[in-house]
């Protein structure tokens, strides 16, 4: 796993619109990366509305809140529509990010083992550096621990 300190890898993936998008875009930002499993699960939707409800509050403070699944773009845009979804959705199926950030790993579900994306978040600040790693995070709070992390700060 990538610690706090470390230089965030930066990725090129293409968001729910189909624009190419770069980490090394959003230098001079703090952004919250957010990995999650699949579009339209509940978990995953959950986490995605936290963060819409709360994107005002990432706004006020200039944050930028990017999630990234290994769906498709035409995955994202129902996903984005359905729920009103503010932020950007990269598509990463090639796993690019998602390797780099460490988040592709052994889950154990009902008995099985299989490789997916570990429910992670990473804030990177200005400088392109991870500032935290939020690892397995619960989906109905993490939008509101990173806002109380912020407000600490």
């Amino acid at each position: 796993m990538l610690q706090a300190g470390m230089k965030a890898p930066d990725f090129t993936l293409n968001d729910q619109h189909g624009k190419e998008i770069h980490l090394s875009d959003y230098l001079g930002k703090k952004v919250v990366l957010y990995f999650y499993p699949k579009d339209n699960t509940p978990g995953c939707t959950r986490q995605a509305c936290a963060f819409a409800e709360s994107y005002a509050a990432f706004q006020a403070q200039e944050v930028a809140v990017i999630g990234v699944s290994k769906d498709s773009v035409a995955s994202h845009v129902r996903f984005a529509e359905k729920f009103n979804l503010p932020f950007v959705l990269l598509s990463d199926p090639e796993l690019t990010a998602i390797q780099a950030y460490d988040v592709w790993q052994e889950k154990k579900m009902c008995g099985k083992t299989s490789m997916g994306v570990v429910r992670t978040t990473y804030i990177i600040d200005e400088e392109g550096m991870i500032e935290k790693v939020m690892p397995k995070v619960k989906p109905d709070t993490n939008a509101a621990e990173i806002l109380d992390y912020l407000a600490a700060r």
